[in-house]
């Protein structure tokens, strides 16, 4: 465990930077998602549910531009371990990446923009669930495709 501890430099800022990105995103928009359901105060402010859901979608993205940022200068601020010299490893993390594109996009394809970016609590509710692909193979291919994509990204 040591040796492998060597390839990770916590002090390093980006680190930090990165890290705190991949916490505070979901935890944000979750706290704003269930304060808007609770209070409807979004929906009232920007005038109407949706406008409320797009303009929340907006800050997500922006969010998620950084955190992606954050996360390919923290992978490029670190030691890299030797084993990931392998050419071949590079084309493993590229179709690592492809697939967890493959479920992120499939998934807002199959949900829709509001069914996406959390209108369910802005009470934009779907008609019925989606059980098409990706959905058809598993429970959260939203989330496991983005884990699949930062995998991938490390990996390459």
């Amino acid at each position: 465990m040591a040796d492998a501890l060597q390839y990770l430099d916590i002090t390093e800022t980006s680190f930090g930077i990165s890290a705190f990105a991949v916490c505070f995103n979901p935890f944000f928009w979750n706290v704003v998602a269930r304060w808007e359901h609770r209070t409807r105060r979004l929906s009232r402010l920007f005038g109407s549910p949706y406008m409320a859901c797009y303009s929340l979608a907006f800050v997500i993205v922006l969010l998620n531009i950084f955190r992606s940022h954050s996360f390919a200068a923290a992978m490029r601020a670190q030691p890299r371990l030797p084993l990931l010299e392998i050419p071949e490893l590079y084309w493993v993390g590229l179709l690592v990446l492809a697939c967890g594109s493959l479920l992120v996009l499939s998934s807002f394809c199959a949900l829709g923009f509001t069914g996406t970016f959390l209108g369910d609590y802005f009470g934009i509710l779907m008609e019925e669930k989606v059980t098409s692909f990706p959905f058809s193979l598993m429970e959260n291919p939203m989330y496991s495709g983005s884990t699949a994509i930062y995998l991938g990204l490390a990996l390459m």
